[in-house]
């Protein structure tokens, strides 16, 4: 379990907090999704959470641990993929032969199967592969180095469409029931399906932490004619197929997929509370 406990953080130079009284736990078995406008410290959050980062107040632990002591034992059950990152001049063989041993739980087995899903080698040089390219095989290590906790920030940044499906299949594919998931991403659409519990972030705050079975039993999203709009509409844009809505869920309506985009929009103008 990871726990957040009444942080309060900011940047060196910056006068504005980033967080201040913040607090979240974080169960295990789960896919997080952590949506929230630029600024609200989603990536902040996430680097809090791998110790990188320090708060002025309160804590944050990681099964018990402080985040800040990177612990040996921590370290080895958390991996961090970042928006921006380079690698090494050197084939994957060696990249992987110099850090496998961080992780005790590293599978050759699940990295083959990753490249192979990405239409990868099993043994690229690093150096000549495109931003794209060298984003997969990250992720692919980072599945493989099955940690308990994995971070994300903005994974699906700078893939094409085909290999943002890829990218879906490849994490469900990965799941375990002792593993976490938090993905931090703009890119709502490429990973709500992936997704079983979403966090909305505003500045200094959470809107939303709530499971998607909680949010389908509460509210059913469609599309609706102005002559369906009723009371029980509680949030509603207009589109080409008609004006896409949030309404509270009626006993018997069944089940309908979320549309995180419009979620997003209907909590952070407060008319999901």
């Amino acid at each position: 379990m990871i726990d957040v406990s009444n942080i309060k953080f900011s940047y060196p130079g910056q006068n504005s907090l980033v967080f201040n009284d913040f607090s979240l736990r974080l169960e295990q078995n789960r896919i997080y999704g952590l949506l929230g406008k630029n600024g609200t410290g989603k990536s902040t959050l996430l680097y809090l959470i791998a110790g990188l980062l320090r708060p002025e107040r309160g804590t944050v632990t990681v099964d018990g641990a402080p985040a800040t002591e990177r612990r040996a034992e921590m370290l080895s059950e958390i991996f961090l993929v970042p928006e921006e990152f380079d690698l090494p001049k050197c084939r994957l063989n060696e990249y992987v032969r110099l850090n496998r041993t961080f992780y005790p739980r590293f599978s050759d087995d699940i990295l083959s199967s990753c490249l192979s899903e990405f239409g990868l080698p099993e043994n690229p040089n690093l150096q000549e592969l495109s931003m794209g390219q060298k984003k997969k095989v990250f992720m692919s290590f980072a599945l493989a180095t099955c940690t308990k906790y994995l971070l994300m920030d903005e994974p699906t940044n700078g893939l094409d469409i085909p290999s943002k499906s890829q990218f879906r299949k490849v994490v469900a594919q990965s799941m375990t029931e002792d593993r976490t998931l938090i993905i931090s991403t703009h890119q709502v659409h490429d990973v709500e399906q992936l997704l079983d519990h979403i966090l909305i972030l505003t500045q200094q705050s959470l809107l939303m932490d709530a499971s998607t079975a909680e949010i389908q039993r509460k509210y059913v999203f469609g599309y609706r004619t102005p002559a369906e709009m009723d009371s029980s509409v509680i949030y509603a844009e207009p589109s080409l197929q008609g004006n896409a809505v949030i309404a509270r869920r009626q006993e018997g309506q069944p089940e309908t997929q979320i549309n995180l985009e419009l979620l997003f929009s209907a909590a952070a103008q407060g008319k999901l509370s």
